[in-house]
């Protein structure tokens, strides 16, 4: 999401507390690790130790707590290794937090069943209304 110099296994679960999000809020560690215990009860994590993995203090999780931090957060455990895999999973966390804009939801429900000539002259008066406010041009692939 931005550029730092965490090691990504860190990067890579911060992203995470930052975008999935229970009502437009932050998880905090405590509450993600009181809810990991409440899945898992034989699992030792505390929300110290969460801040530590988040901010690259401590970088060797369990496979079991990464396990668990993935279905915590509904991503593949591949997330926290694999670059093209984190790159869908963080494209896909853009896209759901665009869609929590109340603008843009408006926009998309409006869009809703017009067929694809209509849909495409919208896009193309979109993409206008972007170039005209310098906001960089978005990808059929980006958008997906």
């Amino acid at each position: 999401m931005s550029e730092d110099t965490r090691p990504t296994l860190a990067a890579r679960l911060d992203d995470l507390f930052r975008s999935v999000r229970p009502q437009g809020r932050h998880w905090t560690n405590a509450e993600v690790a009181a809810e990991l215990k409440r899945a898992s009860p034989e699992l030792k994590v505390g929300g110290v130790y969460l801040s530590q993995l988040r901010t690259g203090k401590r970088t060797n999780p369990s496979q079991e707590l990464l396990a668990a931090l993935a279905k915590f957060f509904g991503v593949s455990v591949a997330y926290f290794f694999d670059e093209e895999v984190a790159g869908s999973v963080l494209s896909e966390l853009a896209a759901v937090e665009a869609m929590r804009q109340a603008g843009v939801r408006a926009v998309a429900m409006r869009a809703a069943g017009m067929r694809e000539e209509n849909l495409q002259a919208i896009t193309t008066i979109m993409d206008q209304y972007r170039q005209m406010q310098g906001l960089p041009p978005v990808s059929d692939e980006t958008a997906k």
